[in-house]
């Protein structure tokens, strides 16, 4: 998640502007390499069993080499090879900046380094899961809304999961500060056991089909039912994996109640509640978490 943070330090230290980013994003996504295609390409998976890792990332809050290791689809030394011929995605977008002209190379190395240092980064090289709290910490502590740990779990899974499974050309926003949030087209869902969280997902017709599109892997022409239920079966999957996470993790029990509909409906904005606008090209998603 480096590139999408990335990002978003670039906005605030207004390096960028919102849509000469979301421009760099789209355009980054459009030549990222997944790893099932680098595998396929090498010979070392099949196409069924790129399709059986990626199946099974819908029930397990894992990366697509750990998975593929257990299944021993690839051994060790695959995975590695595989992860060094992918281009880390912070280059992508610092390369896709630079050729648009935003950055040069030097603007773009003094930020980079600014930013592994503010966000207490050691190694951008890998994507280790305690590299990603801090990065995910940091955004929310300079925002002035820090996390306590079962937030961060959510935060860290909700994001790992837009990257999984909507696409890794989005840019998360600070937190919003309001009194209240009047909702567009929003699917929300209670957990509820030993602790109590509701999430949203609020956005326009336009990016509702575009989230429900990449989700579903299939075009939607119109904001129907189908979106609809799309959308809550994406948040559906995601509250899954964090209960079965924070069952595993901190012994906590967690139930989900179906998803519902919540349009045009005025949303109270306390000290629990955050209100993230997440920036794709198909449009903003606002991910609102009252934990």
């Amino acid at each position: 998640m480096y590139a999408q943070f990335f990002g978003s330090y670039l906005l605030n230290q207004h390096a960028v502007s919102p849509e000469a980013l979301t421009n760099a994003i789209q355009h980054m996504h459009e030549t990222h390499i997944k790893l099932g295609t680098l595998a396929i390409h090498m010979g070392y998976m099949t196409a069924e069993q790129v399709d059986d890792v990626c199946e099974t990332q819908k029930k397990a809050d894992m990366r697509f080499g750990e998975i593929a290791l257990d299944k021993e689809y690839l051994t060790l030394p695959q995975v590695k090879e595989l992860l060094n011929a992918q281009r880390p995605e912070y280059l992508l977008l610092g390369q896709e900046l630079i050729d648009e002209g935003v950055l040069t190379n030097s603007q773009f190395e003094t930020l980079l380094a600014d930013y592994q240092f503010d966000a207490d980064i050691s190694d951008l090289g890998t994507e280790e899961n305690e590299e990603s709290e801090n990065i995910i910490r940091k955004f929310f502590a300079d925002a002035e809304r820090p996390v306590d740990d079962y937030t961060l779990l959510y935060l860290n899974m909700v994001f790992n999961d837009f990257v999984r499974f909507i696409g890794s050309d989005f840019t998360p926003l600070p937190a919003v500060k309001m009194p209240t949030y009047t909702s567009t087209h929003c699917i929300s869902q209670n957990v509820t056991g030993e602790i109590s969280l509701v999430s949203r997902l609020d956005m326009d017709d336009r990016a509702a089909i575009g989230f429900a599109s990449r989700f579903a892997k299939m075009e939607f022409e119109k904001y129907d039912d189908y979106v609809i239920a799309s959308i809550g079966d994406f948040l559906n999957l995601h509250n899954g994996l964090y209960s079965v996470n924070m069952s595993n993790q901190y012994a906590v029990e967690l139930e989900l109640d179906p998803p519902m509909e919540e349009d045009k409906k005025s949303i109270s904005v306390d000290d629990r509640t955050y209100v993230i606008p997440v920036i794709y090209p198909f449009g903003t998603v606002h991910l609102i978490l009252t934990i």
